[in-house]
């Protein structure tokens, strides 16, 4: 019995020496440890280097700068000579940006070059150990964008008063250049579009990316076109309409982009100049500042490329045993006879050699032989979408048309369009 009350006595010892244990209010200090912000771009630790940014200026030359950061002139002979299908180091071009990254001891050598040749791709060339050259892309971010306008004086202006990218504007015209005559838009002419919006880092812009679909609307007519890729081996893609029609055609409705036309195919022509006599315009001039780029409106080899009397320097293709075409008073030929050449390709730049009153290029169009009006002509189509594959483009497109036929039209202001018509 003793040992019991011994035992109750001992617990109730514990327990109230637990209970009289004083409580503090105090509460442990949580330290929060900040990690160090790693700043890395083009794939390096900023941090681990001093860094130089800059562009390429007049006078500037590869060797020179690296010479100036303490690149030994064999390492720099090494990029010059072994690495020139990676990057030729003559073709740095003045305004171009660049990082320079040093290392930090006091021989503050240049370690790593790096230019960006654009916004997206850039080029390394690494001294560090052995010299090593190589391309690398910045990640980019795709962001799906709609847009839409009416026409009040031209597409351009449509889409840049919306601080489009103007870039929309061509991919629009390449689209429609086979169905749609750009120089005779009217005004309530009307279009949509869906279109991506490139992004580095999720912030810097970096150029609209291709036309996904767009919807053209030219004299009440409309003009569906979708992006759909035909050949997924070889990923070949085009733009069809919502019937899975080519949009495209054999040849392109003109050699230069926005332009205008300043004298048609006329065989009756009057000039002042020769007494009003008939003076027989067997082509169709486009105007254009001199030194603007002239395409060839359809695959083909080159015929002639060569400056003969009035016609100048002049460049002719033949296509196929039916078509032909010519284009006269160049400035400068980029190709030469025996070149193949396809649809869209710069064959040279507008001119004034020649026979001409002013820059321009006359674009002559020959069929079986005989020279004729090249917008009269009704020229064939491309080839359309194979059965095999109409029923998944049709399933392809449908949402895309959903889409489109939703968006609704974004009309200026009425003190843009003051702006405008002034």
């Amino acid at each position: 019995m003793q040992k019991y009350w011994g035992l109750v006595f001992s617990l109730l010892f514990i327990v109230s020496c637990k209970e009289d244990k004083p409580v503090t209010d105090e509460i442990a200090e949580v330290v929060t440890i900040e990690k160090p912000v790693i700043v890395k771009e083009f794939g390096f630790n900023l941090d681990d280097f001093e860094v130089l940014r800059d562009t390429v200026k007049n006078g500037d030359s590869f060797g020179e700068l690296m010479l100036r950061n303490s690149v030994e002139y064999p390492k720099i002979a090494r990029v010059s000579e072994h690495f020139r299908d990676t990057f030729d180091v003559r073709k740095i071009v003045v305004g171009k940006p660049y990082l320079i990254l040093k290392s930090k001891d006091t021989a503050n050598n240049a370690q790593v070059f790096i230019y960006q040749n654009d916004p997206i791709n850039y080029t390394v060339v690494d001294f560090r150990d052995s010299v090593l050259a190589y391309k690398k892309k910045q990640k980019v971010k795709y962001v799906e964008r709609e847009a839409s306008g009416i026409i009040e004086s031209s597409l351009s202006e449509a889409i840049l008063k919306q601080g489009i990218d103007y870039n929309v504007t061509n991919s629009l015209s390449e689209i429609y250049a086979w169905t749609i005559d750009f120089f005779r838009l009217q005004k309530g002419d009307r279009f949509k579009v869906i279109y991506k919006e490139k992004y580095i880092n999720d912030t810097i812009y970096a150029g609209a990316s291709g036309i996904e679909a767009a919807y053209f609307e030219h004299n009440g007519e409309p003009f569906y076109a979708f992006n759909f890729v035909s050949d997924s081996t070889k990923n070949i893609n085009d733009y069809y309409d919502d019937q899975a029609k080519n949009l495209r055609r054999t040849f392109l409705q003109s050699p230069v982009q926005f332009s205008r036309i300043s004298s048609r195919y006329n065989l009756n022509r009057r000039i002042a100049y020769y007494g009003y006599k008939v003076r027989p315009h067997k082509g169709t001039d486009y105007a254009a500042p001199i030194g603007t780029p002239i395409l060839a409106t359809a695959n083909g080899t080159v015929t002639e490329s060569t400056r003969r009397g009035g016609n100048g320097k002049y460049v002719k293709i033949q296509h196929n045993g039916t078509y032909s075409t010519q284009y006269l008073h160049m400035r400068k030929q980029h190709v030469k006879k025996g070149d193949f050449v396809k649809q869209g390709d710069v064959i040279g730049e507008i001119g004034m050699t020649g026979n001409t009153g002013g820059p321009h290029v006359c674009y002559r169009f020959w069929k079986n032989g005989q020279q004729v009006d090249p917008l009269k002509e009704k020229l064939p189509a491309a080839e359309p979408i194979a059965d095999s594959l109409k029923t998944a483009y049709l399933d392809f497109v449908g949402p895309k048309k959903s889409q489109l036929d939703c968006i609704e039209y974004i009309e200026l202001p009425e003190e843009d369009l003051l702006t405008l018509n002034e």
